[in-house]
Formats: structure tokens, sequence, C-alpha cells
């Protein structure tokens, strides 16, 4: 963590479960411009919470696509997988403040009762030798807003949205709300850049940032990259690996796609499309709100 910060601190967090795709690649250009037009940092962290779901070799494949683009980060990267030391401190801060509980709930009966969690085992906790479990967090009786910087206000009732939600999995690793707020929070992030995908975790992870008396950042989520069939890009939609496009032609659309509209004299110098970039990342138009179809990048 930098101990003389700036006032803006962006951060860039992929999860390893293959190559940048052009969804991923869209949410690190724009992070990055971001940072990088309010004089910022811009750091990378690798979200490796879940080992199973990791694939073997994506965390360098991530780094070398980001670097091959020149879009170099300003301190060391972060691997979640080696914090688990700091979860743990703030999980018992959520005990010590009698909000969290333990549950023995299987998915499937949650899904069979609607899908969201009722609190059963808040009002019926479990026997105390009971050693598999999870723990979740008793969720705010009052919504959680926030205006986000692209698709503007945004409000949600966590209670009738997906109930007291997990902060620690029954198989022992950490949530990832919980993982992504300590972070965010101990690296000093003010703003967030990531995709609309993501907006519906943001009220549990502003939730937890009141609870553990952490700041909460500015957030701006971006439209999600979609196939022809209007699938999110990724892994089981078997998205194309960014690392093999052409970056300068890749970069020159993704900019375009971002709402901004460089001209096609720089588009053979990655260096010059990116300060282009940052220089008129603030007088962009308007990006879409909703997602962005693949093919209109014309790959």
């Amino acid at each position: 963590m930098n101990t003389h910060s700036p006032r803006y601190i962006g951060r860039f967090a992929p999860s390893p479960t293959g190559p940048l795709h052009l969804g991923s690649m869209l949410t690190a250009l724009a992070s990055y411009l971001d940072a990088k037009s309010n004089k910022g940092l811009w750091l990378v962290r690798i979200d490796d919470l879940d080992p199973p779901r990791a694939a073997n070799g994506a965390c360098g494949q991530i780094l070398n696509t980001l670097e091959r683009f020149q879009l170099n980060w300003d301190d060391e990267v972060v691997y979640q997988s080696q914090r688990h030391s700091h979860y743990q401190d703030y999980l018992q801060r959520c005990i010590a403040l009698k909000l969290a509980y333990r549950c023995t709930c299987s998915r499937n009966k949650i899904i069979a009762a609607g899908g969201i969690y009722a609190g059963t085992c808040l009002t019926s906790p479990p026997p105390r030798d009971e050693k598999t479990y999870a723990i979740r967090i008793k969720s705010p009786k009052t919504p959680i807003k926030f205006k986000d910087q692209c698709q503007g206000e945004v409000k949600q009732h966590i209670p009738s949205t997906v109930g007291d939600f997990i902060i620690k999995r029954k198989d022992g690793l950490y949530a990832y709300h919980l993982a992504c707020a300590v972070d965010d929070h101990l690296q000093g992030i003010t703003h967030i850049v990531r995709g609309r995908d993501l907006m519906d975790s943001t009220p549990r992870q502003i939730y937890l940032q009141q609870v553990l008396g952490f700041s909460t950042p500015s957030y701006l989520h971006l439209p999600v990259v979609v196939n022809s069939k209007g699938q999110k890009l990724s892994k089981q939609t078997h998205a194309p690996n960014v690392a093999q496009l052409p970056v300068k032609d890749t970069l020159y659309h993704l900019l375009f796609a971002l709402g901004l509209t460089p001209p096609e004299s720089i588009k053979d110098n990655i260096g010059l499309m990116l300060d282009w970039g940052i220089d008129h990342w603030r007088s962009r138009d308007t990006i879409n709100k909703q997602s962005i179809i693949e093919s209109s990048l014309n790959f």
C-alpha cells in the first residue's frame, strides 16, 4: 500500500479463469484511462480467491497482455490468494459486531426457496459441533444507494434481493465480496471502473465497507461486451484471447467502444493512442450503458 497516496487510486482486478478477452480488455483500458486522466495511480490485483476456477498460466498471460498494450501498472501486483490473514481479521470483526453467523443451508435448498436467503440459520442456529458451515452476514434493513458514473442512480434492497449473504464459504474460501471490500480499503482504492455485470454485487460491497468503517470508492460500471447471441464474453462462451488479436487495431477499436473518436493518423502507435485517450477521456461521448456487441469492434 502506498503511504503517500495521490487523491486518485484506481485498479484493474481480473480473475485468472483464462486469458483476457475483449470485455476484460475494455475494462482494463477504461480503468487505466480514468486513472491517468486524473493523474492518479493505476494498480493491478489478481483476484485468485478460487483455486479450482483458476486456469494454469492465466496470471502470466494476463500480465503479459497488459504489457503488450503498454498498460503499465504503478505498484507491485497483489494476489488475493496471499492475503487470507487480512480477510480473516475483518471476518472476525464482523463476528465481534454480532453481524455474522454460521449457516449450513445448501445452495439447492436456497434455490428451491426462491434464491433469496431467508435467514434460516439465524433464527434456528445449527448445532455447535457442526464442522462444515458457511458464514453469512446479516443484511441491512434499509436500501443501499450509490451514484454510478455511467449507469446513474443505483438502489438495492439486499434482504429482498439476495438476503443475508456469505462472507466465508463452506469450503473455507473467503467470499469475493469480503475480499474485494478489504483489499480496496487496504490498497487505498478511490475509484473503481469495472463491468456492468458486477453492478448487482456493488451494494453488498458498499454495505461491508459501511459495516467495517471503510470509505466508499467512486464507481463506474461499463457496458459488457456480448457476442452475436447476446451472451457476455467469457471462457464458457469461447471468447477469443485478446493476446491473439493485433494490438494496435484492437486498441484503436476499443477506444471507439468507450465513446472516443481517435484520429486514424495515430492508429499505428500504441503510445500515441494511449496519450490521446488520456487527454480526451473526460470529453468522451456517453458510453452505451447496457452492452456492446463484439462484432461492432470489427473482429
